[in-house]
């Protein structure tokens, strides 16, 4: 029982600090940086897929 406790204050937090970001438009900036960061990870593996098929077809010539 105290842990079903535990979980909803847990909960509830979560939930007023949302709000609260909503509120002062600050929601926005943490969707953007979360944004550029997905992206920047895509594009890295992007960039790293087409460096290892480049090795991988520079192996397979030799």
């Amino acid at each position: 029982m105290k842990i079903i406790s535990i979980l909803f204050f847990v909960l509830l937090q979560q939930v007023e600090m949302a709000d609260s970001l909503r509120q002062n438009g600050k929601i926005y900036v943490v969707a953007g940086v979360f944004s550029i960061i997905t992206l920047g990870i895509l594009g890295y593996l992007f960039f790293l897929d087409r460096k290892i098929k480049k090795l991988e077809e520079e192996i397979k010539e030799k």
